[in-house]
């Protein structure tokens, strides 16, 4: 059965928020002389607001594979994705209408004789180069995104961990996470970041989920490329939201099996490094609406350094409560489109989860999460570069739990 593969409140809120900025901008435009006096230049306004509008809906009906089951699916892809780009750029051109407007009145609101002079120039240049830049901002940012989506990049991260064994410091671990192999990201773009991957060297590489974003994307071009993944342990990996929308949780069991990779699902690992045993875990995407990680628990190795793969990383408290040590996760893309204000990232991600991208610790536990390589619904990544990551383990940093309880080494 297809599952669709975007939220339908989130979209359905997308719309209404969309539909209300067309509104706005039309009013707003409408009170400017070049479209108030001329009727065909307001009946052209009123007919491209229209044809945004229909967009819009035509994008959301999508969601629904009574729909979209009727088209090709890069056309699908296409079509959604230049529907959520359009309600980007009307929302914030019409955020940015409106800051012109308030700067409009600010620069205003000063002295008649102020104007009159010197300085007023200035200030009244300084203003309309303010409103200037805000119109353009939403544009130029949509286009940057749009451009620079799948420049890939390294993105290496040192965890540190108190007590780490010898034979585990300086331990290498490899993410590919997310990579929607789809319309938006090309299998040669694919092959670059398992070449990246490959030229690390390392020890163990992992796979967290999300191979491809809907039903009839290129599976088989992904697996194709993901076997060619090289690591001294071998790789290991978990399964995301994606695998469960397109239906294919067992396809790519079994199809991972083949070519070398051990998707885990409510699984565990115990691997060994320089005569040091590691203990991984994996789950399937953990579902909101149920309890997570239930039976997790019984995988912790007492003793162990024990790892936990899930795409979610929403999950991290509860892991950390049941004794993990290090969740590594991804899912979010790093909001995908983030802007940082104050040292603080505000994107949609941060909606659902606080761990959208990076390291972060609560405790003796840490949770890593990846922006991951492709995007979804929206073809643009803006302050969240696609990224394939390289973890090293060192010894030192906040104490954790490995050897609570243990009576006997881990692996023993």
């Amino acid at each position: 059965m297809y599952v669709p593969n975007f939220h339908f409140i989130p979209d359905g809120m997308l719309l209404l928020v969309s539909t209300a900025a067309l509104w706005q901008l039309d009013r707003m435009l409408g009170e400017k002389s070049f479209f108030h006096s001329q009727l065909r230049r307001r009946t052209a306004l009123r007919l491209a607001m229209a044809a945004a509008a229909g967009i819009y809906t035509i994008g959301y009906l999508l969601n629904y594979g009574r729909v979209s089951g009727h088209f090709p699916v890069d056309w699908v892809t296409w079509t959604q994705g230049a529907a959520l780009v359009l309600a980007m750029l009307t929302t914030g051109i019409c955020g940015a209408m409106l800051a012109a407007r308030a700067l409009t009145r600010l620069g205003g609101a000063r002295p008649a004789a102020a104007r009159d002079a010197g300085a007023g120039v200035s200030r009244r240049v300084f203003w309309q180069a303010a409103r200037g830049s805000l119109l353009v901002a939403p544009v130029a940012g949509t286009a940057f995104g749009l451009i620079h989506r799948n420049d890939i990049g390294l993105t290496e991260t040192d965890i540190a961990i108190a007590g780490l064994p010898a034979g585990l410091d300086g331990l290498r671990i490899a993410q590919v996470s997310d990579i929607h192999l789809s319309a938006f990201l090309s299998e040669a773009e694919l092959a670059r970041a398992v070449d990246m991957v490959n030229e690390l060297r390392p020890h163990l590489t992992l796979v967290t989920g999300d191979l491809i974003t809907r039903p009839g994307d290129p599976l088989e071009a992904c697996l194709r490329q993901l076997a060619r993944l090289r690591a001294d342990a071998g790789v290991i990996g978990c399964l995301g939201n994606h695998e469960i929308y397109a239906g294919i949780e067992d396809l790519v069991t079994e199809a991972g099996a083949r070519i070398g990779i051990d998707f885990l699902r409510m699984q565990s690992r115990l691997l060994r490094f320089g005569g040091t045993a590691l203990n991984f875990a994996g789950v399937d995407y953990q579902r909101r609406s149920h309890p997570y990680l239930r039976g997790a628990e019984r995988m912790v190795e007492p003793g162990c350094l024990n790892i936990l793969l899930s795409h979610n990383p929403d999950v991290f408290p509860v892991a950390a409560r049941q004794g993990y040590d290090l969740t590594i996760a991804g899912h979010t893309h790093g909001g995908q489109v983030n802007v940082e204000i104050l040292n603080d990232n505000l994107n949609v991600a941060r909606f659902f989860t606080r761990y959208t991208r990076g390291l972060y610790r609560e405790g003796g536990a840490a949770v890593f999460v990846s922006s991951g390589i492709g995007t979804v619904g929206l073809p643009v990544r803006l302050g969240a570069p696609a990224e394939v990551n390289l973890i090293r383990l060192r010894a030192g940093g906040p104490p954790v739990r490995a050897s609570r309880g243990a009576k006997e080494p881990c692996g023993a």
